[in-house]
Order: structure tokens, then sequence, then C-alpha cells
């Protein structure tokens, strides 16, 4: 390898690591909404129709009053980790809610072949989903949200 490439690669690195020091909390906040709006949408969903969420509960291993309680979870948490507010705990609460949710809906080696793709892809995607509320609660909201507007009132 010849030292300019090895310079050419360098410098590209340090313009990313730059670029992203400049934009994190852009990032951070794009990032939020991005996860942030998959469980406002579907907890939107079930709080429309609790009961029928209810009755679902039972075949998912699940006590029938987790179904009064998830969507609203969901939801909230949802939002909260949109406009990033409690961030860290709001994360931590959608990482439990994320284990509860994959582990007894997206089972996917337990349903039928015919499903079980359809099924993984679900199992993997909520996996995926908990690596970002672990990196939202190691990160924090980052200068756009509410726990930052919070912090400038009590300093």
């Amino acid at each position: 390898m010849s030292m300019n490439n090895a310079n050419s690669s360098s410098s590209w690195m340090t313009h990313t690591d730059r670029l992203a020091a400049q934009w994190q909390d852009a990032i951070l906040l794009i990032g939020r909404v991005l996860l942030g709006w998959i469980f406002i949408s579907s907890g939107f969903r079930k709080l429309m129709d609790i009961p029928a969420f209810v009755a679902t509960m039972p075949r998912r291993g699940l006590p029938s009053f987790l179904g009064y309680i998830a969507p609203f979870v969901e939801f909230f948490g949802g939002i909260a980790l949109v406009v990033g507010f409690a961030t860290r705990y709001a994360a931590l609460l959608m990482l439990l809610f994320l284990i509860i949710a994959t582990f007894s809906s997206h089972r996917y080696w337990s349903y039928p072949e015919a499903q079980q793709a359809n099924q993984s892809s679900h199992f993997w995607k909520n996996v995926s989903m908990m690596g970002g509320t672990v990196l939202l609660f190691i990160t924090g909201a980052g200068r756009y949200a509410v726990d930052r507007m919070l912090l400038r009132r009590t300093v």
C-alpha cells in the first residue's frame, strides 16, 4: 500500500469524525425521531382498540393486564424518545418493552415454516431497535431535546 492511499484513507476518516462531531446533536435528533416513530405509530393503533389488543395477550403467553399497559408505554415512550424527554429512562423503558414484545410475539422458531421468515425479520428488527435504545441510553438526547431545556432551567 502506498503512502498516498494511507493518507487519503486517514483524511477521509478524520473528515467523517469531524462531520459526526459537528452534527452530533442534529443526528441524535434524527435518530430519536426515526426510532420513536415506530413506537408512536404502533402504540397509537393499539390505543385505538385496546380490547382487541388485550385479547391477543394469552396467545402471546402474557397476562391480559399487560394489554392495558403496553399501548400506553409504547405510544408515550415513543413520544418521549422523539421529543427527548427523560430520554435515558424512556430508552430503558422501551428496551424492556422491546425485550418482552420480541420474545412474546416474534419467536420465529415456534411458528409454522411458512411464517418463520416473516417473524424472523420482525425478531431481528426488534433486536436492532434494542441496540438503538441502548445507544440513546448511553448518549442521551443531545442538544435538541426537552431534557436540555429542562437542564437549563434548573442550572
